[in-house]
């Protein structure tokens, strides 16, 4: 399988909207295409592949925003796959559901309401050459994660749970470029003495880019937010409750 990150709003903002492909049969599938104006060239002129649905991890307008354009020009007879609240929506899986990409590619949907009590994440598996990727949305970010704007403490330990089950190997494809100030969050947090999180700062001070290099085997490492029994973190924190170092974690990083 092959993974095209598409930036957008780049000048303005740090958004990601993502072609997944099943190599053999050129099938894919337009992940949070939010900013359709961003990206119709790529889609025009460069992409070679057949885009068989339109896809939203969550229903928030950075993220699912573009469905209305991109459904009455480039893809008009494409379903939409997302939660219940996204516009447009024509198909939700169900928690766990698999659904087939092209020839080789099995993508398990896995509900992680939190953020939004309609946060879609997709797990994808190249059964072929034995690729991993996982599209987050705004559930998980490179060493950080989103906000609770829908959700409670326990709904996003639960939620960053189920993505750390992954295997080790999975690629994390996040929907923002978050990653220099969470890295800063981080070692506040963390301290100076974690390694991972020295590498990661270090690669973000020649990268803009950070999606798609990093997977769920080091966000265990440098991300505090799955990290929540650490001594650095219940140090930061002052508290050792799981839910309670949750939410004094996301406190401090909403006003870091």
């Amino acid at each position: 399988m092959h993974v095209k990150a598409l930036p957008m709003r780049w000048k303005s903002g740090d958004n990601y909207c993502y072609v997944l492909t099943d190599d053999e049969t050129s099938k894919s599938w337009l992940i949070d295409p939010a900013y359709p104006d961003d990206i119709v060239d790529y889609l025009k002129h460069e992409n070679k592949t057949e885009i068989t649905a339109i896809v939203n991890t969550h229903h928030h307008y950075d993220h699912a925003g573009g469905n209305g354009t991109l459904l009455k020009t480039l893809y008009r007879n494409v379903p939409v796959i997302a939660g219940k609240q996204s516009p447009f929506v024509s198909y939700t899986p169900s928690h766990q559901e698999v659904i087939q990409l092209g020839s080789n590619v099995e993508i398990t949907a896995l509900h992680t309401p939190c953020h939004t009590q309609d946060s879609i994440c997709y797990f994808a598996q190249d059964k072929k050459t034995g690729q991993m990727g996982v599209f987050t949305g705004d559930t998980l970010f490179i060493s950080g994660c989103g906000r609770f704007f829908e959700g409670t403490d326990p709904e996003m330990i639960k939620a960053l749970g189920t993505l750390m089950k992954l295997p080790d190997k999975t690629v994390v494809y996040n929907g923002h470029e978050y990653t220099k100030s969470n890295v800063r969050f981080s070692k506040s947090v963390l301290g100076t003495q974690n390694q991972a999180l020295n590498k990661l700062e270090e690669y973000c001070k020649t990268h803009e880019v950070t999606t798609g290099v990093f997977t769920i085997g080091d966000e265990k490492k440098f991300n505090p937010f799955v990290r929540l029994t650490d001594p650095n973190v219940k140090l930061a924190t002052g508290v050792s409750e799981p839910t309670e170092v949750m939410a004094k974690l996301r406190s401090m990083k909403n006003n870091f």
